[in-house]
C-alpha cells in the first residue's frame, strides 16, 4: 500500500513525505512560494509516469536516444474546482528513432500503462505531439 504523510509547514506551505522516503514541498503561487502547488505537482505526475513508461519500452526495443524531455501544458476550468478540461504533452527526443516506434511507445504508455493518465483521461481531454531531433536540423513532427 502507498501511503503519504503531509505536515502543515507555515502560511500555505505543505511537506509531504512519501512512502520511498522522498519529501515534496508543497506551496500556493506566489513570488517566493517554497514548492510546487499541488496542479503542478500532477501534471509533473503524469509527466514522471509517462516518460518513465517511454523510456522502459524504447529499451526494450534496443533503441537509444541521448536526450529526452517532455513539455506539459495544463488548461483549467474557470470555475471551482478548476480540473483540468485539457492536457497536452510535448515529447522531445534525440537520437536515431523511428517515428512508428516512438508512436507506438507514447500510445502504450498513455493509453494503457501510465496510471497516471488513465486516471486523469476519465475527466481530462489529453493530448500530445512528438519530435524527434536527428540530426540536430531535422524534426519529425506527429500530433494527436
Amino acid at each position: 500500500m502507498t501511503e503519504v504523510k503531509t505536515t502543515f509547514i507555515k502560511d500555505m506551505e505543505f511537506v509531504a513525505m512519501t512512502t520511498s522516503g522522498n519529501k515534496i514541498v508543497m506551496d500556493t503561487l506566489k513570488e517566493n512560494g517554497a514548492g510546487a502547488t499541488p496542479m503542478e505537482l500532477l501534471l509533473a505526475a503524469l509527466t514522471g509516469c509517462t516518460g518513465m513508461d517511454i523510456v522502459s519500452i524504447l529499451k526494450k526495443m534496443k533503441l537509444e536516444f541521448t536526450k529526452f524531455e517532455i513539455v506539459v501544458q495544463g488548461e483549467r476550468a474557470e470555475e471551482h474546482p478548476k480540473i483540468y478540461k485539457k492536457i497536452r504533452l510535448i515529447y522531445k527526443l534525440y537520437g536515431d528513432l523511428p517515428p512508428d516506434k516512438v508512436i507506438h511507445a507514447i500510445d502504450l504508455s498513455i493509453d494503457k500503462y501510465c496510471s497516471v493518465s488513465n486516471m486523469l483521461k476519465s475527466v481530462t481531454e489529453i493530448t500530445y505531439e512528438y519530435k524527434i531531433y536527428y540530426p540536430p536540423s531535422s524534426v519529425h513532427l506527429k500530433n494527436r
